[in-house]
C-alpha cells in the first residue's frame, strides 16, 4: 500500500498560526534586509535570470567570477557606475546578498512561470520566432498550415528561414529526467484564422549542461561527437508491469495473465532478449482494516529489475491466488493502491519503455472513500504515471455480476489511460468477462511491445519507431479496427513517443540553444494538438502556504455543507486569521473568493481560468449537496498531490547556487492548481 510521508501542514490551524506568528516576530527583531518589490505588487520582490555572459562581482564595475546561465536571484538594490546600471543580488530573499551584477547581463523575470514540451510524437516541432509579429502573422493566416510547411522545409533544407531562430529537437526533452529551464517573459492570447484562441509567448532558453559555470564564453571547445540513433536505440529495453485484481472473481484471469507471460517469454528467450524485456507484477484487493481476512492491500510479486526469465517469473508468482474472501457489500477495490505501488517502487527509469496494465473486474475506490489506500482518483494518479513515463493500460472485465458498476468504472478508467499522444483512452473493456478474449489481448498487447523492443534494438525501422523519422506518423485519422490491429497501432505509437523521449535523455538532448524568442502552444499546422505544459515554479514556502489555504478553504467548505449561507463568512474569517489585507476581507464588493488574497501573489496574473478562485456565495448556495462535496473532494485530491510532490526530494530544483532549500523550486503543472 503507498505510503505518502506526513506533511507537517498536516496539523491544527492554531499551531500554524502560532508558527507564522513567531516567524513574524524573529523577522521584526532581526530587522533582516528585503528585496525590492516588483512594481503594484506588495510581497513579490524583484528577481532576474543571468545570461550566459554574467559575472557576479564584489562591487560594481569590478571583473567577477562566471555565475550559470539562467541562474535566479533577487534584486536588493540598483546603481549606475559609468554607463552601466548594476543590481546588487541575493539567491535567496532572506536578507543575505551574494554581490552584483551587470544589468545588462540579466533577464527580468516577473513571474517563475516555465514551460515544457509535450512529447513531439505525433505533431510538428516548435518554431522559435525572432518577432512577436512573424509569428502572430502565421498564426493569423487564413491558411497557417500552408505558411508552416514553407518554413517546416526551409529548417530541414539546411537554410533557415530569416524569421527562425531555432526549432525544437526531434528528441523528446524531458524536463523530469533533463531539467530545462524555459521561463516565460511575455504571453497574450490572440485569435487564429480559423478563430481559435491561441497563445503567443516571448520565452528565453538554457538548456542545463549549458548551466555550469565558465561554459560562457568558450566557443573553441569542441562538443562530443554524438552517437547515431542507431546506436543509442540498442540500449532501448522494456518493462510490461501488470496490476492484476486478485479478489474472489479474479481466479480465471489471474491464471491466463500468467499463460500470458509464460509464453511470451519464451519467445524473448528464443530471440536472445532477456535482457531487453522485463514483466513485473503488483496484485491488489481492498482495505484489511474493513476485512483482515483478505491479508494485503496490495503486495509486489516481481519486480521487472529483479527476474531472470519465464521460469523464474512463474516462480515467483507461485503464490499469487484470488482471496479467499468477499471484499465486503462494495463492488470497487483498491486499484490505485496497487497502481501508486507499481509507480512508486519500480525503478521505472531502468528502462525505455514503459508499460502498466491495469486488469480489473471492478472499479476503483474513489479517493474520498475510507477504504482508500491513496485518497487519489484517476486524475491525480495518470499525473503520477506520466511524471513516470508510463503509459497505463486498462483491462475492464465486465463480468455480468458487475453490471450495476460498469458505467462509473469505465468512466474512471478512460481518465486514469488517457495518454497525451493518443486520441483515444488505453481503455479496453471485455464483454461479458471472456476469459479468451482477454487472453488474446494481452498476447496481443505482450507481441507487439515486444516487436517494436527488437525492432529498435536490431536497428530496424519497425512501424512507428523512431528511426522511420516520419514527420506525419501518428497524425493520419484513425479507421475501424479490430482490437488486435488498435492494439498494435497504439503500441507503435506510444513506442514511437517513448524511443524519442529514451534518444531525448540518454543523448543529452537539451531545448533549443536560443536567448530570446516567440513560440505558441500549440502545433502551427492543428492548433487541436498542444505543443507545450506550462509550469509554475513555486518553492518550498509557496507549495507550503497553498497547502495551507487549500486546508482551510477545505473546513470551510465542510462547514458550507452544512449551513450554505455562512460558506463566505467563514472564507472572511480563515482569510483574517491569515493576516490577508483587512479592507479586502471586510469590503462588501469582496464576492469571489479570489478577491479575499487568501492565495498569494505569486498565482496572480497566470495564464489559466481557476474555478475554484471564481467562486463566490451565490454560486455555492445554488449548488446541491452533491455538487459541494465533490467541490471539496476535488480540493482533498489536490491536496493530497501536494503532499506527494512535498516528499518527493527528487523532484526539487535549485535555481541558484548556494540557495536555501526553502528557495528549491517544483515545477507544478497548472492544471492541478487551486
Amino acid at each position: 500500500m503507498i505510503r505518502v510521508a506526513q506533511n507537517p501542514l498536516r496539523q491544527p490551524l492554531h499551531a500554524v498560526f502560532a508558527l507564522l506568528l513567531v516567524g513574524v516576530f524573529t523577522s521584526a527583531a532581526g530587522a533582516q534586509r528585503e528585496p525590492l518589490l516588483q512594481e503594484g505588487k506588495k510581497t513579490i520582490y524583484e528577481r532576474v535570470l543571468t545570461r550566459p555572459d554574467a559575472r557576479l562581482t564584489a562591487k560594481p564595475g569590478d571583473d567577477g567570477e562566471v555565475v550559470p546561465a539562467f541562474s535566479r536571484f533577487y534584486v536588493y538594490a540598483r546603481q549606475n557606475t559609468g554607463d552601466s546600471e548594476w543590481l546588487e543580488v541575493g539567491a535567496n530573499h532572506q536578507g543575505k546578498t551574494d554581490g552584483w551584477l551587470r544589468a545588462a547581463t540579466t533577464v527580468p523575470w516577473k513571474q517563475q512561470l516555465a514551460l515544457s514540451f509535450t512529447n513531439p510524437a505525433g505533431r510538428n516541432p516548435v518554431l522559435f520566432f525572432n518577432e512577436r509579429d512573424a509569428l502572430a502573422s502565421v498564426l493569423e493566416a487564413d491558411e497557417p498550415a500552408a505558411i508552416a510547411d514553407s518554413l517546416y522545409a526551409s529548417a530541414q533544407g539546411g537554410s533557415m528561414d530569416a524569421r527562425i531562430v531555432s526549432i525544437e529537437p526531434k528528441e523528446h526533452v524531458d524536463i523530469n529526467k533533463n531539467f530545462y529551464l524555459l521561463p516565460v517573459m511575455q504571453s497574450e492570447e490572440i485569435y487564429s484564422g480559423s478563430g481559435r484562441t491561441v497563445r503567443l509567448l516571448q520565452v528565453a532558453s538554457v538548456t542545463k549542461q549549458d548551466r555550469k559555470a565558465g561554459n560562457a564564453g568558450q566557443p573553441d571547445a569542441k562538443p562530443a561527437k554524438k552517437k547515431g540513433q542507431s546506436t543509442l536505440l540498442r540500449g532501448f529495453s522494456s518493462a510490461l508491469v501488470f496490476v492484476v485484481d486478485s479478489t474472489i472473481s479474479m481466479g480465471p484471469y489471474i491464471e491466463r495473465t500468467k499463460e500470458a507471460v509464460r509464453r511470451v517469454y519464451n519467445r524473448v528467450e528464443k530471440a536472445g532478449m532477456l535482457d531487453k524485456v522485463k514483466f513485473g507484477l503488483v496484485a491488489y484487493r481492498s482495505n484489511i482494516d474493513e476485512i483482515p481476512a483478505l491479508e494485503y492491500v496490495s503486495r509486489e510479486f516481481v519486480d521487472p529489475t529483479e527476474v531472470a526469465d519465464g521460469e523464474d517469473f512463474l516462480n515467483k508468482v507461485k503464490g499469487l491466488e484470488a482471496a479467499s474472501v468477499s471484499s465486503g457489500h462494495q463492488f470497487d477495490e483498491d486499484a490505485f493502491a496497487g497502481i501508486m505501488q507499481a509507480l512508486n517502487d519500480i525503478k521505472w527509469q531502468e528502462f525505455g519503455a514503459r508499460y502498466l496494465v491495469l486488469v480489473t473486474d471492478a472499479g476503483a475506490l474513489p479517493g474520498d472513500s475510507r477504504l482508500s489506500g491513496t485518497g487519489l482518483d484517476a486524475e491525480q494518479v495518470r499525473s503520477e504515471a506520466l511524471h513516470r513515463g508510463v503509459a497505463i493500460y486498462t483491462m475492464h472485465l465486465k463480468t455480468p455480476q458487475g453490471q450495476k458498476n460498469h458505467a462509473g468504472a469505465q468512466r474512471q478508467y478512460e481518465q486514469l489511460s488517457s495518454h497525451p499522444v493518443l486520441t483515444r483512452p488505453l481503455y479496453y473493456p471485455v464483454e461479458l468477462g471472456d476469459v479468451d478474449a482477454f487472453g488474446r489481448n494481452v498476447d496481443t498487447l505482450a507481441d507487439a511491445i515486444v516487436a517494436q523492443v527488437r525492432g529498435a534494438a536490431l536497428g530496424k525501422k519497425v512501424a512507428g519507431s523512431a528511426l522511420t523519422a516520419d514527420p506525419d506518423f501518428g497524425r493520419s485519422p484513425e479507421k475501424p479496427q479490430t482490437v488486435e490491429q488498435r492494439v498494435q497501432q497504439e503500441v507503435a505509437k506510444l513506442s514511437y513517443a517513448m524511443e524519442l523521449e529514451y534518444l531525448g535523455r540518454v543523448g543529452d538532448t537539451g531545448a533549443p540553444d536560443v536567448l530570446k524568442a516567440w513560440i505558441s502552444d500549440v502545433d502551427l499546422k492543428d492548433p487541436l494538438r498542444r505543443a507545450l505544459d506550462v509550469r509554475v515554479l513555486l518553492t518550498k514556502n509557496q507549495l507550503s502556504d497553498m497547502q495551507l489555504v487549500m486546508r482551510g478553504i477545505l473546513d470551510a467548505s465542510n462547514q458550507g455543507i452544512i449551513a450554505p449561507d455562512d460558506f463566505f463568512k467563514n472564507l472572511r474569517s480563515f482569510a483574517a486569521s491569515l493576516g490577508r489585507d483587512p479592507n479586502r476581507v471586510t469590503d462588501a464588493q469582496t464576492t469571489k473568493l479570489a478577491d479575499l488574497g487568501l492565495l498569494g501573489e505569486y498565482l496572480d496574473d497566470l495564464p489559466y481560468r481557476s474555478d475554484l478562485m471564481n467562486l463566490d456565495q451565490e454560486t455555492w448556495s445554488s449548488w446541491s449537496v452533491s455538487q459541494q462535496t465533490a467541490f471539496t473532494n476535488k480540493i482533498r485530491r489536490n491536496m493530497r498531490l501536494y503532499e506527494i510532490y512535498n516528499s518527493d526530494v527528487d523532484r526539487w530544483i535549485s535555481l541558484a547556487p548556494g540557495s536555501d532549500p526553502s528557495e528549491h523550486v517544483y515545477p507544478v503543472p497548472l492544471d492541478v492548481l487551486p
